[in-house]
């Protein structure tokens, strides 16, 4: 269902696709009814698509391109901008920031990072967060967040680090069967040859260091080689471009990923635990 409240905060791309839409609609003489028919959708989705009340979906804009475009690819341009539009407010900045990354180093402690998720783990995660979210709305947020994906083949290559904290990985997210597709899928994502994937242990602190207790964090290399420190806590964010406060995050990092196993184990790990889910 639309939501009414959607038509007061819509973001401008999802403004500027609802009103070429309308127009070029108008243009050939159609209701929503009838457009709604040739786009595959109902006239009710149509409505809410060109009042705002709701977003268009992926799937909507490649229809709208191939029926309303006229092959000038305006709906096919405006899939990236209208997905930033549907993010939660702190995560927009850095969306744009991690599309376009040259590389990611990424230090996860409490959930498998949003890159790396699974549908199901997605909608799980995001369905039993706090406040609850309406199933529309966690449906178009686990959308854009599998849209993110997309960066494990893009070219040019991106180079993608990930660590995760070992109690991620034990930490049962949507049922025994949708944690070990998770699991699965994090050793194909372990496997490629842009990933390095590796676990800190849950005893790493035994020796008495354990440079990861200050929570996680992501580190953007741009296309213009400068360096960012993305971090989002209770649903607030913090991008740091300072360089004295990013080389100190960047050797922290560099320290965690020390006390980490090495890929080898890591996967070895991660595909016994997958194992152990029946």
């Amino acid at each position: 269902m639309a939501r009414a409240e959607n038509k007061e905060t819509a973001g401008p791309a999802t403004r500027l696709v609802a009103g070429i839409a309308r127009n070029m609609r108008v243009k050939k003489g159609w209701t929503q009814e009838q457009a709604g028919n040739e786009l595959g959708f109902s006239g009710a989705a149509v409505s809410a698509m060109e009042t705002c009340a709701q977003p268009a979906s992926d799937e909507m804009l490649v229809a709208l391109e191939r029926v309303l475009g006229d092959g000038m690819g305006i709906f096919e341009q405006a899939r990236e901008y209208v997905r930033l539009d549907k993010y939660p407010a702190q995560f927009k900045d850095y969306a744009l920031l991690e599309q376009r990354a040259l590389g990611l180093s990424l230090y996860a402690t409490l959930v498998v990072h949003g890159l790396f998720q699974t549908e199901e783990y997605a909608r799980a995660l995001i369905g039993g967060g706090y406040p609850p979210l309406s199933d529309e709305r966690v449906a178009e947020l686990v959308e854009v967040r599998m849209s993110r994906r997309a960066l494990f083949d893009r070219e040019p290559v991106a180079l993608i680090e990930l660590i995760l904290e070992e109690s991620v990985l034990r930490r049962a997210i949507g049922g025994e069967e949708v944690m070990r597709d998770q699991m699965l899928h994090l050793a194909a994502c372990a496997r490629r040859r842009n990933v390095t994937l590796q676990v800190l242990p849950l005893d790493c602190g035994l020796s008495g260091e354990h440079a990861g207790d200050r929570g996680g964090m992501n580190l953007v290399e741009t296309p213009e080689h400068d360096r960012l420190i993305f971090l989002e806590i209770q649903g607030e964010s913090l991008l740091i471009k300072e360089p004295g406060k990013v080389s100190t995050l960047t050797q922290r990092y560099a320290r965690i990923r020390a006390q980490a196993l090495d890929p080898r184990e890591s996967l070895g790990l991660i595909e016994r635990l997958a194992g152990g889910q029946r």
